[in-house]
């Protein structure tokens, strides 16, 4: 591995979706994620986690010093909360604010606290272009009191909801996904949706880093600018991955640093 260079001003927050199990079953590789990121998106029970799994990864991210968000969506575990789903606004809010609350006991349990917000899987998606179901899940953050920060896609009326409510909007950024033409995230049924390849995963965080951009899968470069940048842990390797991202960033001159 190359030298590090010097602190060149640049800061972003490294983010990864854990706790993504239940019971006796387990996805994320949660201890070594939690060695390399900045902040935890912990699953909130509706698509993956129980109690005792948010529990045992909230005081694991306190020991560690990252920083906790919930990672709310969809009720929808059968489906991982990746099926598109019809909730109506004020039940979708009183869900969101369910989930905070049951990820709030046991982050303060540990000595910590739930930091911000992020939706999950269908629900991101949605709240990029539905104005009511965005306006819903920051209803939900409100309802459950603080002003948490809301983390988003750059451009999404998610982040545009929470600004008009007055809370921290953070645009964030994918170095495993492909991108559109129009900035958005490639559905995941479509050929590109993922990216596999450790060179180029690498390649993105360091594009998205350091210029603020991406190749979209039509080769035409597309604007983005994110103050957090997301490792995916529900895929093959992905602590390593993680590991060769940060690491990369740092030689860069970047410093990891969480944003709440």
């Amino acid at each position: 591995m190359a030298g590090r260079q010097a602190d060149n001003g640049t800061v972003i927050d490294l983010n990864a979706d854990l706790g993504e199990g239940f019971g006796r079953w387990r996805l994320t590789d949660d201890d070594a994620l939690l060695a390399v990121v900045s902040s935890a998106n912990v699953a909130c029970g509706f698509h993956a986690g129980d109690p005792s799994t948010m529990r045992r990864v909230c005081a694991a991210a306190a020991e560690r010093g990252v920083t906790i968000g919930a990672q709310v969506s969809y009720r929808d575990l059968a489906g991982f909360g990746r099926r598109a789903m019809d909730v109506p606004a004020g039940e979708l809010a009183d869900e969101i604010a369910y989930q905070i609350g049951a990820l709030r006991v046991f982050a303060e349990a540990a000595g910590a606290r739930v930091a911000y917000v992020k939706p999950h899987g269908a629900l991101y998606n949605r709240t990029v272009h539905d104005a009511d179901q965005a306006r819903a899940v920051v209803a939900g953050v409100l309802l459950a009191g603080g002003e948490l920060p809301v983390l988003g896609l750059p451009g999404s009326l998610l982040l545009t909801a929470a600004q008009d409510a007055g809370l921290p909007a953070v645009a964030e950024a994918f170095a495993d996904r492909g991108y559109t033409p129009a900035g958005t995230l490639v559905p995941r049924r479509e050929p590109g949706a993922v990216l596999e390849e450790p060179g180029a995963v690498v390649a993105q965080a360091l594009d998205i880093a350091l210029r603020s951009a991406v190749t979209a899968g039509d080769g035409r470069r597309v604007a983005v600018t994110a103050r957090s940048l997301c490792l995916h842990g529900d895929t093959p390797g992905a602590a390593a991955l993680a590991r060769r991202v940060r690491g990369a960033l740092e030689d860069a001159g970047v410093r990891i640093e969480a944003f709440a």
